[in-house]
């Protein structure tokens, strides 16, 4: 007779006598929360400190930038003071050697205008120059002319110049005290036409 123990293949049993639940494998969580977090937190740690050296960088650079700017600035203003300076400087010059030129014309002005009546009066036959004013408008001189057709080409003469807006006898008479010949006194008036510039007669 063969016996067969079957104690062996039943399942074990619980504290209360009942069945033990099965043991089911659960696969894992991964990594914590914690954990993702830390990583978050070193990463933007990371990044807010290479934007912070970039910003740096970057501030440095400006400031280097700005102070090449104001020391160009600085030399720039320097220079336009020294141009500033040698332009008023220049100006003066300017000014004062316009006012020797305008001396030296208003003087040379009435010695032309002298010259030229004192050339056109030798010019004409028969007449002598004796005085000669001016008021510069009007050139007056006085002389003597051995006819009276003398002095009209002495007039004649003087409006030739070009230099006078009217030339006009003020008086003639015999000279009386010249018994040898006949001899006239003449004073005339000759208005100065400044828009010409007096020229000598060649």
């Amino acid at each position: 007779m063969i016996r067969i123990n079957l104690s062996s293949l039943a399942p074990p049993k619980g504290k209360r006598g009942g069945r033990s639940a099965p043991t089911v494998s659960v696969p894992g969580e991964g990594p914590s929360s914690v954990v993702l977090m830390a990583i978050v937190f070193v990463i933007a740690g990371a990044s807010m400190y290479v934007s912070s050296l970039w910003v740096t960088k970057d501030r440095e650079k400006l400031e280097t930038e700005f102070k090449r700017v104001t020391e160009e600035n600085r030399k720039l203003a320097e220079v336009k003071a020294q141009y500033e300076a040698s332009k008023r400087q220049s100006d003066i010059y300017t000014r004062r050697v316009k006012v020797i030129d305008d001396l030296k014309d208003a003087q040379k002005g009435p010695v032309e205008m002298l010259n030229l009546v004192a050339d056109t009066v030798n010019k004409t036959d028969a007449v002598w120059l004796e005085t000669m004013t001016t008021d510069s408008k009007n050139l007056t001189f006085t002389g003597l002319a051995l006819s009276a057709d003398a002095v009209a080409d002495l007039m004649a003469n003087l409006r030739k110049t070009g230099q006078f807006k009217s030339v006009e006898i003020k008086e003639t008479s015999q000279d009386a005290q010249i018994k040898e010949v006949q001899a006239f006194k003449f004073e005339l008036i000759c208005e100065i036409s400044f828009s010409n510039k007096v020229q000598k007669q060649s």
